[in-house]
Formats: C-alpha cells, structure tokens, sequence
C-alpha cells in the first residue's frame, strides 16, 4: 500500500524541478525559433547537406517536402464519408493458469455519415494453443509475450485492410478513411532478425498494397507524440561546421554536441506555439531505419495537425502524400474525428473500447477453457497456488 504522507514530502522538489523546466523550455523555444527561420531561407541547401552526409549523421532528421514554415488550414470534412478503424488487445499466456495459451482481440469498427447505413460495431477474437503457435518465436529467441504483440499488429493491419476493401469496392465513390492508433513505423522492429521481421512486416505491408489499390488513405494518430524527427532538421543550421560530419567533428558522440541547442525539445511542444488551430505543419518524409525495409509507395511522411485539443503526429504512406486531394480528404476527415470525439478520434475510442480485454472477461474465458478440460477428463485443473493466493487477501 502506498504510504501517501511519505510521498508527500518528496512533492515540494518535483515543483522547484518543474518551474526551472519551464524556465529552460521557453530559452530552448527562443532558439528554435530562430533557427526555424534560418532553415526557411536556405532550406535547399540544408536539404542537400543532409542527403550528402547522410551517412555521418548521429541523429536521424525528417526531411521537410514543403516549406518547412508552412502553415495549411484544413477544413471540415465532406459528407458523405465512411470511416473504418481496427485496434487489439490480448490475454498474455501465463504458466500460472490452468493452460498455457493466448488470446488476441481485434476491435473493429466501420462508420457511416450522412449514408442512412448502420455501422460496423464488433470484435474479432482468435485462440492461440497449438504447440507450434505458442513455440513459433523461440527460434530467434523472442520470447512469446513479444510475438504476442507483433502478432497483433499483424492482425489489425489485415483487418483493417479486408473490412476497409469490401466495403469500398461496393461504394468507390464515397470518401472514406482508414485510421490507425499510433504509429506506422515499427521501429521496434529493426533489430530482429531479419526473417522475424519480415514474416512480421510482409503481412502488414500487403495489407497496406490492398488498400493503396483500393485508393483507401491510411492514416496513424498519434497523440502525445515524443518525437523530434522533425526539430531534429533545425539542427543543420545550428551545426556551427561548414559540413555537417558528426563523425569527424564530433567524435561520434552525440553528447554535447553544439547541434544541441535545443534538445530535449519534442516536436509537439515547439508545433504548439506556432500553428492556428485546425491547420497543419509542413509535411515531412521520415528517415527512420526500418522504412529502408518498406516499399517505395509506403514511406512513411507526416505532419502535425493542430486539432484543438493538442497537437497530434498523423503518419501517412507515401501514395497519399503523393495526392494532394487524398491528402486533404484524409487530414480533414481525421480533424471531423476528433470534433465528434470531443478531443480524440471517436472512431479509434471505439475501436479501442471493443478491443479491451476486461478483468472479467478474462475471468470468463479461463472458466469456459475450465469446463472443457474437466468435460475432457483432466482433473486438478487450476491455477498455481502463487496465482490463487494473488487474487485473495488475509487483511
């Protein structure tokens, strides 16, 4: 039990610690101000530099494809549109239960605007328990409970797609969007060997070809972003060098480096101060290492859009990037999202909400597997005494 009187003594520090912060944060804003209009006058230039010593680089910086000042204003979106969106949950496998399996859980969700039509509101459950399934990632040592959670990606991503796909095909001259939660880099991803990682992204980029065929955008919300891929340019024209050569002026450290001015500023907080809600920021073509192992039409590019209740990271492939029209049909059905989400996209919430796994619903299925195996005549079928003596309580 938390001893909240103890706790309290420690909160006077956090506060002195947090005004100082706020003092630190607005000299690093200042600054980047001030390079955000040095990298607007040479931005070729900057542009040139950084794809020429690429290579020497010891940070990774988004690429801007427009001027990297540009505010744009989205406006609301068309009627009529439809909207479909995918999300997952799962029961991790535990040895302390009465069998040694899994569950994943895809939400998924389909609806109509201004259509007269009834949406799409169900989950999607699947059991994993074959011994191949559950031994499948020990052969490049990822331990299952990881697997579990890429093989969720997976499963939204083909999901989406499928669900996406047939209803468009009935009805190509709606518009519509598919909505992602989170990120489409999986960064995560780029240290796996490499026959994991592609048994794990193949699937998911084949599902993104389909809806690229379908000329479905794809989008990913990302709230609460904590990435500086796109501050990170303003670190060319902070380089005091005449060459940006990390490795030879800097010794390949990336502590203390003079390019560091601004750091540990996050793209969300510098795009705050400076874009008038419901606009977006310049778009940016995202130069992280596992997009080498993307397709050329699913780069990832973003921007970030103000969209009232904070300043959201939305991720799009390069095929929507690429159209204008997409583009502006996707940013503006994504921002109508948000107002009828009343701060977050509702169709992710929901996605999200019939993903969930529940307590309960947990309690449920380890009691219907329960009933199978004693029908099957196993018998001292029940959890581990730690897990049984976990849910109760002598106090």
């Amino acid at each position: 039990m938390l001893n909240i009187g103890k706790v309290a003594k420690e909160i006077p520090a956090i506060r002195e610690e947090i005004q100082k912060e706020i003092i630190r944060s607005r000299q690093r804003l200042g600054e980047a101000f001030s390079l955000l209009t040095e990298a607007a006058k040479k931005q070729d230039a900057f542009i040139a530099s950084q794809q020429q010593w690429q290579n020497s680089l010891i940070f990774t910086a988004a690429t801007p494809v427009e001027a990297i000042d540009n505010k744009v204003e989205i406006p609301p979106a068309l009627m009529p549109h439809s909207v479909f969106s995918t999300d997952g949950s799962q029961i991790t496998p535990s040895h302390h239960e009465i069998a040694y399996c899994y569950l994943i859980n895809i939400g998924r969700v389909m609806v109509h605007y201004h259509q007269n039509l009834h949406p799409l509101l169900d989950s999607i459950p699947r059991v994993y328990y074959k011994s191949e399934e559950l031994q499948e990632s020990r052969q490049w040592g990822i331990r299952t409970e990881e697997w579990l959670a890429y093989k969720r990606n997976i499963a939204e991503a083909q999901i989406l797609s499928e669900m996406a796909c047939k209803w468009v095909k009935r009805h190509a001259n709606t518009p519509n969007l598919a909505m992602m939660d989170g990120s489409l880099i999986y960064w995560y991803l780029e240290n796996l060997p490499s026959f994991a990682r592609e048994e794990i992204l193949n699937p998911i980029l084949a599902a993104w070809r389909q809806l690229e065929e379908n000329n479905i955008p794809l989008v990913g919300y990302v709230s609460a972003s904590r990435s500086s891929e796109a501050i990170n340019f303003l670190r060319f024209p902070a380089c005091p060098y005449s060459q940006p050569d990390c490795l030879s002026y800097c010794g390949g450290e990336e502590e203390e480096t003079p390019c560091q001015k601004i750091e540990p500023l996050r793209d969300v907080t510098f795009w705050k101060h400076i874009l008038p809600q419901r606009h977006r920021s310049a778009i940016f073509r995202s130069n992280s290492r596992i997009l080498e192992y993307y397709g050329p039409s699913q780069q990832i590019y973003f921007c970030y859009l103000h969209v009232g209740s904070e300043i959201a990271r939305i991720e799009f492939p390069a095929w929507v990037a690429s159209n204008p029209s997409l583009l502006q049909q996707a940013l503006s059905i994504t921002l109508t999202q948000v107002d009828k989400g009343f701060g977050y996209p509702v169709i992710l919430a929901e996605a999200h909400n019939l993903a969930v796994v529940k307590g309960s619903d947990r309690t449920r299925f380890f009691a219907l597997l329960q009933e199978e195996m004693i029908k099957a005549g196993l018998t001292n079928v029940a959890p581990s005494y730690k897990e049984i003596r976990k849910r109760t309580t002598i106090v």
